[in-house]
């Protein structure tokens, strides 16, 4: 099997910009960390988030394919539809692989020759709904669902073209000056090489973000998913790892991030970084 561990556009931008137009505590979202928090961002609040990601030495087992990979830029609409809940697209118009070796793959002979190869990411939907609210001896408690759509090529080599859906429980807590995530659940994998065998994955994050002082942050995560197959795993749905830390400007309402990747599996970068931006604004009334 093709896997090793290690230690170590406009149609797209298209859909975000609708998602904004037609449809606290302040940023409950995550970057530059993939954990989710518990808590919403609450009613008729809009958060838009957008950055850059890089990272070196991922393999892709279905494709063959190893390389350097770029994206930009990674977007996300977070819309707050009550106090409770909120609706969640996330993506990239762009990514691209600096293609460094070619290996024996299934589905190696739909990538065209070259150094490089690129596609649109795979949009992801969800939504959040916080069912126990934090107090002082119990954490904040929410449920999450969300489906990753079809949208990108398996001809790029770096996308799978399959529908995969992941549900998970989020707990949250604030001690002192640190605010602690943990979210567990599954996920839904298709096989892209043989449509009647799925792979049924645990996914898992455990975050923390530690105050400095009333603007700075800084986190850290251990954030993947761990196949339930072993060995048997179809390609493309094996386990993922990864480890997260970085640091978080707020100005008002926009916030500044910047974090560095270490990748625990092939599938992974073997390291990279992210860096971006976050905005919340109020976008409508809730009645």
């Amino acid at each position: 099997m093709l896997f090793r561990t290690r230690l170590a556009p406009f149609t797209f931008i298209a859909v975000l910009f609708f998602a904004v137009v037609t449809v606290a505590p302040a940023f409950a979202q995550q970057r530059p960390l993939q954990t989710q928090d518990p808590e919403a961002i609450g009613a008729g609040n809009v958060l838009i988030e957008a950055g850059v990601e890089y990272g070196r030495s991922i393999f892709f087992p279905v494709s063959g394919l190893e390389g350097h990979l770029w994206r930009a830029p990674a977007l996300g609409v977070v819309i707050g539809v009550g106090e409770i809940a909120e609706i969640q697209v996330t993506g990239s118009p762009y990514k691209r692989l600096t293609i460094t070796e070619r290996n024996d793959a299934p589905l190696a002979d739909l990538v065209e020759p070259g150094d490089t190869t690129s596609t649109v990411e795979d949009l992801v939907i969800g939504t959040k709904l916080r069912l126990l609210a934090e107090s002082e001896t119990t954490p904040a408690i929410a449920v999450r669902f969300a489906t990753r759509l079809p949208n990108a090529s398996e001809s790029s080599g770096i996308s799978l073209d399959t529908t995969e859906f992941y549900a998970s429980v989020l707990v949250g807590k604030t001690i002192e000056s640190v605010r602690v995530a943990l979210n567990a659940g599954l996920g839904i994998l298709p096989d892209p090489i043989q449509a009647s065998r799925q792979n049924d994955v645990l996914t898992y994050g455990l975050s923390f973000a530690r105050a400095l002082d009333e603007r700075l942050d800084v986190v850290g995560e251990l954030n993947g998913r761990l196949s339930t197959r072993g060995d048997d795993a179809p390609l493309g749905t094996e386990s993922l790892s990864q480890l997260r830390a970085g640091l978080r400007y707020t100005i008002g309402s926009a916030r500044r991030d910047l974090g560095g990747i270490v990748g625990l599996t092939s599938r992974d970068p073997g390291i990279g970084f992210t860096a971006g931006f976050t905005y919340m604004f109020k976008a409508f009334e809730v009645k």
